[in-house]
């Protein structure tokens, strides 16, 4: 019997992302904090402010996955609209949460008070929790089996370290790397015929153009590290047994 695999979607909101404005270093960080969960980051969409677009991407990955985490749109300004999608995806009305206005009230004591603005930012689907904010005051929020999440990425991982240990998961995934001066369409099969010999691998080609010539970095993973150091074994064999020089760690 497979182990589970426990799987989650991102959607990534905002029009600055899509005009490209701001550039997105939460895909990374968010699918890396993930594996450690033992959760896989399987599909990312990025859509624009626009309520209809945020509905379908959320419903689509709050059924499709375990989890579905969000980021952006949850800040004080008339266009941060994600918490009005996600209430209505879910079929349930917008509500203030009290203790996100304790929060929000005692941040801004000494910053000019809880004006109407940053109230906004206290509202959350119906049913809701809060994910906790050291850095800005302003809380995340968990809603079933979706996660909010703010888009300013030193925010955002204030918010995943609060999450760190409360998510079911399987285990991680570990991977190895090595590299090969070779075009990787040369040794596609003999790549598919070592992936298919460890079960529970997965083998990624990167191929590159350095120095004048073609290479590609094969990183393998899986969840034990000891199919990942067999398959590796196997392949630098296989690879080198060709006649090829094999890189330990990746060119």
């Amino acid at each position: 019997m497979s182990e589970r695999i426990w799987t989650a979607g991102l959607v990534v909101i905002g029009d600055e992302i899509l005009s490209g404005r701001t550039q997105d270093k939460n895909v990374a960080q968010i699918a890396v904090w993930l594996n450690v969960q033992g959760i896989r980051l399987s599909e990312v969409r990025v859509v624009p402010d626009v309520e209809s677009r945020i509905i379908e991407a959320v419903n689509a990955m709050r059924t499709g996955h375990d989890y579905c985490f969000t980021t952006g749109g949850i800040g004080p300004t008339h266009d941060d609209i994600t918490v009005d999608a996600i209430a209505a995806a879910l079929g349930v009305p917008v509500v203030i949460h009290e203790g996100a206005r304790a929060m929000l009230a005692g941040y801004y004591e000494t910053r000019g008070g809880l004006t109407d603005a940053r109230l906004r930012m206290a509202r959350v689907p119906q049913g809701a929790a809060l994910i906790p904010n050291r850095m800005s005051g302003a809380p995340g929020i968990q809603v079933g089996n979706i996660y909010i999440l703010a888009g300013v990425p030193n925010i955002t991982a204030g918010m995943l370290d609060a999450l760190t240990g409360t998510l079911e998961g399987g285990k991680p995934v570990v991977s190895g790397t090595i590299g090969c001066w070779v075009a990787e369409s040369e040794i596609a099969e003999l790549l598919g015929a070592v992936e298919r010999a460890h079960e529970g691998v997965a083998i990624g080609s990167y191929p590159f153009f350095r120095e004048g010539r073609v290479g590609a970095n094969f990183v393998v993973r899986a969840t034990d590290i000891h199919v990942v150091d067999a398959c590796i074994a196997d392949l630098t064999g296989q690879l080198e047994a060709g006649g090829r020089e094999v890189t330990a760690g990746g060119i």
